[in-house]
């Protein structure tokens, strides 16, 4: 009998897939994808909730029981540090924390992780006429370089989705309904990286 892949999927209303059907989010497309391939998986878990910081993502995951491992896990958070204004500082030791709780998920093979890029909403329908697009654009790239050199120095993929996201200021088909989260078209891109990361995964092992 086949083995079952389990994917776990930690983040924010980006995970969840915010303003469009459940089995349109980027976990539930990158599963599709994959069994497409005949690659043999469950439903993904999904552990996140809209308006999630680092530290409410981490609070989260220590008072949840979940499985002890998972085959693959992606990590997708920090949007809301950036919108409440919050310490990037504090955000680099949150995030350092939930990573090393990631790769423990992933039963410590850091090559089984997935770490997204946050996603600009500086240039969704939601910002526009309040002035700060570049200021809402810089600051997620600052937080951006803390999760890049964070997945790097953990030795974890980083996949960058930011700058397909950035797509959306002249093509709105990228964005849901609510004017300030993704559509299924955007997600199916986040799902392609990712898929194509756990295919080639399984492939080599």
């Amino acid at each position: 009998m086949q083995h079952s892949n389990t994917l776990l999927c930690l983040g924010d209303s980006y995970t969840i897939g915010e303003s469009v059907p459940l089995h349109e989010s980027f976990p539930y497309q990158t599963v599709q994808q994959l069994r497409k391939n005949n690659i043999h998986f469950q439903a993904p878990e999904i552990i996140a909730k809209t308006g999630w910081t680092t530290f409410e993502l981490a609070e989260h995951i220590l008072h949840t029981s979940l499985n002890e491992h998972y085959d693959f896990v992606t990590l997708l958070i920090g949007v809301n540090n950036q919108y409440r204004g919050l310490s990037i500082d504090d955000f680099k030791t949150d995030f350092e924390f939930l990573l090393k709780k990631v790769i423990h998920f992933a039963n410590n093979n850091t090559k089984q992780v997935m770490v997204l890029s946050i996603p600009d909403w500086g240039v969704t329908t939601f910002a526009q006429g309040k002035n700060i697009e570049q200021t809402i654009s810089n600051e997620i790239d600052r937080f951006n370089e803390v999760v890049e050199q964070m997945a790097k120095s953990h030795n974890t993929h980083f996949i960058n989705i930011t700058e397909e996201t950035r797509k959306a200021k002249k093509d709105k088909s990228l964005l849901a309904s609510d004017g300030l989260h993704y559509s299924a078209k955007e997600m199916s891109i986040w799902s392609e990286k990712v898929a194509s990361i756990i295919e080639t995964s399984i492939k080599h092992n």
